[in-house]
């Protein structure tokens, strides 16, 4: 899509539309002799790019009646703008209904600034020249690069606490050439010992057992890659050792950071995640990035995370966490509060990859980020060091020059393994998922799967001189993608069953953003090499996704709570399940995150403090436990609270554990939904569901008015959950729709007792 895009607007400049016509369509007659003139500032106009939201009517639409009914859409927006006679089709240059969504227009500049206000419309952007690639995750999310500068007021007023390993501040994905000073509302601090604070790292505090005056450098590389991943400026040429090169960037590059440094070489303790919090809230942050977690879930009065964002939501500041790297055991996602968004990791439609040649000519499929190895694509004798690749068996052997053959990836030791001079190494996964994530190692460590690594075997045990050739990595398109990766923490949510985690699914496997140089590109003490951009995998890498996502939404809607940010990122996310992963909605949630139509989500399922009281009464919290959570010592339940279901909580998703397949069940389930977009609308909901589950809603029909912005509704759930081959659960959803935009709750029906 960036390479089309890069030539969608270079042709805007030069017209070479013999191409472009085949993606995009171009308005018919003499227009574009039109727009050439007009480009060239003929009558005060200029031709500007408007990126809309998705026409979702469109989708059952054949491609020219969808291309007609986004251009009639268009046309209504840009005559709604004019300040002369002429017509809106005299105006347009390009409808894009294909692949992108939007149009270019001749507008004044009058139109333009009333245009960027119409509902519907996303950004505009005088014409520009795009240089090819991004580092993928953004494009494939949908998320424009943003060079407009009537956008830097809104993104500039964001700003995001990162709680993490502290940043590098000298990458160029900090730069803050063309920022302003940091808004008004901000009252952070930079730590006396951190002198590289600018308009774009504004804030940088560090916490370790009570000592703030440590240094907020990052020593790990983590902290830095999760701040660019969010808001990191372009960086165009940004690569590991040429491996996924293109331009590097953050969902909202002109979105502000306060760094607080909470993670060091042993951990990242709960009493400093609770200062950084603490400060963080307090100091203005609209957005809190925290890719830690613990392996397992806590209850929330004992979860310090729980506990923090808790406040940090009564603040109305949005909380980011990671789901957790425990998959694909079910019951281990680890941030499990309704009031903090639960990020899975999923993977972009780039895989990474490196073959091995043996030396009959056979080429073995595997993957493994070898960049910046300097001495690959050369044959290396294959060895078997006899026995697990680990610190115990290789002591004070030495193989130089040996590609060795490790067996079980799990018993294999990059240390070790680079501590005897090798050229590398080949190790073996058990399962297929396990093959979608790459990893850097001191060596070149390439993963196979078993039944390829028993045909090395079997050709090193027939040849008197073995050798085989580790190839360099390269990237190869991935059309499965997205699908939820194999470390990617399940649910069910082992603290509420009844709570849907995770919440929503981000790119995590094999993402390229800044790193540090205090830090290995592998991590290990045994690896010298160092580079500015590195390649990692990870929840941590889907929750800066995520966190992106909401700032994105946050500029639009500076005043909208968490719940309002997480139901509008919920209730837009892509729908997934095409990777046939058994656990559903118990792997990825909602589905990817969308961050172009959560901008304009249409309805949004609201909570506050007094909802999440009463969903820890429906828990079966005592007062204690729940002054715990709020910080209030007067905190109680109401008899009603008491009475009440832990699924009354107004939340986006609806989870429905059952006592087991082929027992009868019924549940109800109260919402409410507040409306964000045109005042005068009218939703209709549409029920998806599956054989052996009946979901109805009541009413199906919401009329919203001037005095009517909340409107309640309840769907019930029943029937007998069937067994299906290859699934755990049930998957429905229930959208409402009222015509532009799509408003999805999914509901997943699964057997608790039985999956755990």
């Amino acid at each position: 899509m960036a390479a089309r895009l890069l030539f969608l607007l270079a042709s805007l400049g030069v017209f070479l539309c013999h191409h472009a016509a085949a993606v995009h369509t171009p308005v018919a007659g003499g227009a574009r002799a039109g727009a050439a003139a007009a480009a060239a500032g003929d009558g005060g106009t200029k031709v500007y790019v408007v990126f809309t939201e998705r026409l979702p009517a469109t989708a059952e639409l054949s491609e020219a009646d969808a291309g007609a009914a986004v251009a009639a859409r268009h046309h209504d927006m840009i005559g709604s703008v004019l300040d002369d006679s002429s017509s809106a089709p005299d105006r347009v240059v390009y409808h894009y209904s294909r692949t992108l969504h939007g149009f270019a227009a001749r507008l004044t500049e009058d139109e333009k600034n009333r245009l960027a206000g119409n509902d519907g419309v996303i950004s505009v952007h005088e014409k520009v020249i795009y240089r090819p690639q991004t580092t993928r995750s953004w494009d494939f999310l949908g998320l424009p690069r943003h060079n407009d500068p009537t956008r830097l007021p809104f993104e500039s007023d964001v700003i995001i606490g990162m709680i993490d390993s502290g940043i590098w501040p000298d990458s160029a994905s900090f730069s803050d050439a063309g920022l302003p000073p940091p808004p008004a509302k901000w009252k952070g601090v930079c730590s006396s010992n951190f002198t590289s604070c600018n308009n774009k790292i504004i804030g940088a505090r560090s916490y370790k057992d009570g000592n703030t005056t440590f240094s907020v450098l990052d020593d790990e590389g983590h902290g830095t890659h999760t701040a660019s991943t969010a808001a990191g400026v372009p960086v165009p040429g940004a690569s590991l050792g040429g491996l996924a090169g293109g331009t590097a960037r953050g969902a909202v590059p002109g979105a502000r950071l306060a760094v607080y440094k909470v993670c060091w070489e042993d951990g990242c303790s709960s009493e400093d995640i609770l200062a950084a919090f603490d400060d963080a809230v307090a100091d203005g942050v609209d957005v809190i990035s925290a890719s830690l977690g613990t392996g397992m879930a806590f209850d929330y009065a004992a979860d310090a995370m729980a506990v923090a964002s808790f406040h940090a939501a009564a603040r109305g500041v949005f909380v980011s966490t990671s789901a957790g790297n425990s998959g694909p055991e079910l019951g281990s996602v680890s941030n499990v509060a309704p009031w903090l968004a639960s990020a899975a990791a999923s993977t972009t439609d780039r895989r990474i990859v490196s073959d091995i040649v043996l030396g009959d000519g056979t080429r073995v499929a595997g993957n493994a980020i070898t960049a910046a190895f300097g001495y690959l694509g050369k044959p290396s004798l294959l060895m078997d060091p006899a026995g697990d690749c680990d610190e115990k068996n290789l002591a004070g052997k030495r193989y130089k020059g040996a590609v060795l053959l490790c067996g079980g990836a799990e018993f294999a030791e990059s240390a070790a393994m680079a501590a005897t001079g090798a050229d590398g190494a080949v190790v073996f996964r058990f399962r297929d998922h396990d093959m979608d994530t790459a990893f850097s190692d001191a060596l070149p460590v390439v993963a196979v799967m078993e039944e390829e690594y028993d045909k090395i075997a079997a050709y090193y045990n027939s040849t008197r001189r073995p050798t085989a050739t580790v190839l360099k990595s390269n990237t190869v398109k991935d059309t499965a993608a997205p699908a939820v990766a194999e470390f990617s923490s399940r649910g069910p949510n082992v603290i509420t069953y009844g709570v849907l985690k995770p919440d929503i699914s981000a790119p995590g496997v094999d993402i390229l953003a800044a790193w540090t140089p205090k830090a290995s590109i592998s991590g290990d003490e045994a690896d010298n090499r160092k580079a500015k951009f590195n390649i990692i995998s990870g929840t941590s890498m889907a929750c800066p996704h995520v966190t992106g996502a909401a700032a994105y939404v946050k500029s639009a809607h500076p005043r909208w709570s968490h719940a309002a940010v997480l139901s509008a990122l919920v209730t837009t996310a892509t729908p997934m399940g095409s990777g046939g992963e058994p656990e559903a909605e118990l792997a990825y949630g909602a589905g990817q995150v969308d961050p172009m139509r959560a901008r304009y989500p249409g309805l949004v399922y609201d909570a506050g403090v007094e909802d999440y009281v009463a969903f820890l009464c429906a828990q079966g919290y005592n007062s204690s436990q729940i002054a715990t959570v709020t910080g209030k010592k007067s905190a109680a339940c109401s008899g009603e609270a008491i009475a009440g279901a832990v699924g009354d909580l107004n939340y986006p998703t609806i989870a429905v554990p059952v006592l087991n397949y082929g027992v009868a069940f019924a549940a109800e389930f109260p919402r409410t939904v507040t409306n964000v977009g045109p005042a005068e609308s009218v939703y209709r909901a549409t029920v998806t569901t599956v054989p052996g589950v009946d979901v109805e809603v009541s009413p199906d029909v919401l009329a919203f008015g001037a005095g009517k912005k909340k409107l309640s509704f309840k769907v019930r759930v029943s029937g007998k959950l069937v067994p299906v081959n290859g699934t755990m659960g049930a998957s429905a959803a229930v959208v409402w729709s009222d015509g532009r935009h799509h408003v999805r709750s999914p509901i997943y029906v699964f057997p608790h007792k039985h999956v755990m």
